[in-house]
């Protein structure tokens, strides 16, 4: 979960809230410990508030480390599905059974639904109060803010980028896990309160039934080593290369030993071996980060993945393929009229999203609009039914549509229809 946030100076003094109500619960670890776990979640009664912790930035993969589950009546309990060392998805098929009940709070969802799919949970019913924030038109939408400004409590110190892959864990990273969950349900209700006083409750709806039926479990992303920071300072294809077979070596040997890229090989590390291109020991050791000892037992490797790079300098062109328009800070050369439709469409969603206090990215997705003005073409007839079909294409939610599309086909009509660049 996010980190705590401290109060502004105008707001009133939270209730300090350091430890659950009822205690930290001991943690079901084995078979019978979470079957235990299960009966005790199936004599409670609403929804469910879920949370999963993760180890991100200390392993390579993203499952979850702890999950904490909480409801009326049953209380909160907290599993650990990797310590018995057994399948966690046959492990956790009790609880997963009886999560099937009810709805899940989540806050912030996206970041915890895939890892809680990889141990075969999934939703029915889906409540995310960070997402109900955001469209409620907080500002902070961190639980700790939303907790304190809904229901007037502080959370305690959080451990949320913490190593939850340590065991044992500590008693006070547990304390925070037990808190995650603790007033979830509260917090699902206050927020509901406030969507529907802004008539957004049916919005909120539509937003948590399409984040239900999305796959987070995959990522559709090609040549992901292109996302190696600092790589805009490689100017050739041969640099581009060696960052190429670098990453895809530490990315195995990550994967191999479960452990993030960057504590294997930083990306700084990557990029000023793939600049100064060293071809011996000595070379590579005099440069930062290769000549500690960890390093320097790796250095045949990050020379061979060089050398295999000097052998085959031909990576991609070294301008990303996509399959979408390019950055728009390149259509003002390429198609200026695109660019003309973007400014003016962006225009038309910054008065929307002031009018009705929601970000204009849950307006509308940011990669659906490029696309929209990137190959709109002026004399399409009847533009407000071409923009609704293309945005249903795009999977915008009724309520985006209903809001968007008149703006849209005003704002594209103010733009010259003189013929595209480029």
């Amino acid at each position: 979960m996010s980190g705590q946030t401290e109060p502004a100076s105008d707001e009133p003094e939270p209730t300090p809230l350091a430890h659950p109500a009822d205690g930290v619960p001991e943690v079901s670890v084995t078979a019978t410990q979470i079957g235990a776990a299960a009966k005790k979640l199936a004599r409670g009664h609403g929804p469910f508030a879920v949370d999963a912790e993760r180890a991100s930035g200390f392993r390579y993969s993203n499952r979850a480390y702890l999950i904490q589950i909480r409801r009326a009546g049953s209380g909160t309990v907290l599993i650990d599905p990797v310590g018995a060392g057994e399948d966690p998805a046959a492990l956790l098929r009790p609880v997963a059974e009886v999560l099937d009940d009810d709805e899940w709070i989540l806050h912030a969802a996206d970041q915890d639904l895939a890892c809680l799919a990889e141990v075969g949970m999934w939703p029915k019913a889906l409540y995310d109060t960070e997402l109900a924030g955001r469209l409620a038109g907080f500002e902070r939408v961190n639980l700790a803010a939303m907790v304190q400004r809904l229901l007037g409590l502080g959370l305690a110190k959080g451990h949320g980028a913490a190593d939850w892959s340590k065991r044992p864990l500590p008693a006070d990273w547990l304390n925070y896990a037990a808190l995650d969950v603790e007033v979830l349900i509260e917090l699902r209700g206050a927020i509901a309160d406030v969507l529907a006083d802004q008539h957004k409750g049916d919005w909120a709806a539509q937003e948590f039934n399409h984040l239900r039926i999305t796959d987070f479990t995959t990522s559709t992303r090609r040549d992901r080593w292109r996302r190696t920071s600092g790589i805009h300072k490689v100017r050739d294809r041969r640099g581009l290369a060696a960052v190429r077979e670098l990453w895809t070596v530490r990315d195995r040997i990550a994967a191999r030993r479960d452990i993030a890229p960057g504590r294997i090989l930083p990306d700084s590390a990557i990029i000023a071996a793939a600049v100064a291109d060293p071809t011996t020991v000595e070379e590579l050791l005099a440069l930062p980060v290769f000549g500690g000892p960890k390093q320097r037992r790796s250095a045949a490797t990050w020379l061979a993945a060089l050398a295999a790079a000097r052998e085959n300098p031909e990576p991609p062109d070294s301008v990303e393929p996509h399959n979408g328009p390019p950055p728009p800070s390149r259509w003002s050369r390429r198609r200026p009229e695109a660019a003309a439709r973007l400014e003016a469409a962006r225009a038309a969603l910054g008065q929307l999203s002031e009018q009705v206090r929601v970000p204009t990215e849950n307006l509308l997705s940011p990669d659906l609009l490029r696309r929209l003005c990137w190959d709109w073409d002026p004399a399409t007839p009847e533009p407000a039914a071409a923009i609704e079909a293309f945005l249903i294409a795009g999977d915008a939610r009724p309520w985006q549509r209903e809001l968007t599309v008149p703006l849209l086909a005003a704002a594209l009509k103010t733009v010259g229809t003189t013929a595209d660049g480029g």
